[in-house]
């Protein structure tokens, strides 16, 4: 079967049907906090002016760092999901899906609950055309890029630390995936003890989550939230947590600080 006959289908517009039914509410409300500017511009973003929806965007960002987060009129959120919406559109219809989806994700992030679902389906749709267009959507099961390698099992600095014949004692039994009830009634019960193994085979951060190509496949453009820690001494005995919060796209050393 030919590449092209698998293909993700892509509608000619994003649907956005809860921004289509609320926009007319959710502008009023708007106005009625003062947001004239921005509903002048939402309103000619959703004519198609991509200047006028940045416009918007912008205004919506500022409100929402005009204090604390919790003083932001929820309003706002929904403001700044509108806008982002209006231009993921137009990053849409040219093509310019990492832009879309970086548009969105933002809207997702740093927006409010109304118009969440459609932020939610655009971002579905053109992921999955971002993934398709990605020169590594195959071969990841078997990447060699790896995270994290495996080590070897070296018993002699094994047998470093343990006591002598700790691994070799015919006391001690080693199983493989065993079940939990067969766990409990052989040995959790009776008190006999046993050597574990292939318990988290299964796991996705042994496999997927280790697999560099992977993780580029389902997030190299996705726009993930970061916290970083900082401590400051102040004095002796006292220190200062600090904490900053960074928006990164996953292959990208750009940062946007919120």
């Amino acid at each position: 079967m030919s590449t092209a006959a698998h293909a993700v289908a892509l509608p000619d517009q994003l649907s956005t049907p809860i921004l289509d039914s609320e926009s007319h509410y959710l502008l009023l409300s708007i106005s009625s906090h003062g947001g004239y500017a921005y509903v002048s511009m939402a309103t000619l973003a959703a004519s198609g002016d991509f200047r006028a929806a940045e416009a918007a965007r912008e205004m919506a960002w500022e409100q929402l760092h005009s204090g604390p987060w919790h003083s932001v009129l929820p309003v706002w959120r929904d403001a700044y999901s509108m806008a982002c919406l209006y231009v993921a559109k137009f990053h849409y219809r040219n093509g310019e899906f990492k832009d879309a989806l970086r548009v969105l994700d933002m809207g997702f992030i740093m927006g409010g609950m109304l118009l969440r679902k459609d932020l939610v389906s655009a971002i579905q749709i053109i992921s999955a055309k971002a993934r398709e267009n990605d020169v590594q959507t195959h071969g990841f099961e078997k990447s060699e890029h790896k995270l994290v390698r495996e080590a070897e099992f070296q018993k002699s600095e094994v047998f470093r630390f343990l006591p002598a014949k700790s691994l070799s004692s015919k006391i001690v039994v080693k199983r493989s995936a065993l079940s939990l009830e067969t766990f409990l009634r052989e040995h959790f019960l009776c008190g006999c003890p046993v050597i574990l193994s292939d318990y988290m085979t299964h796991w996705p951060a042994r496999t997927k989550w280790n697999d560099m190509d992977y993780l580029i496949k389902v997030a190299g453009d996705r726009t993930v939230p970061v916290e970083v820690i900082s401590l400051l001494v102040l004095g002796m005995n006292f220190c200062l947590r600090v904490y900053i919060y960074f928006l990164l796209i996953f292959l990208d050393r750009s940062s946007i600080v919120i």
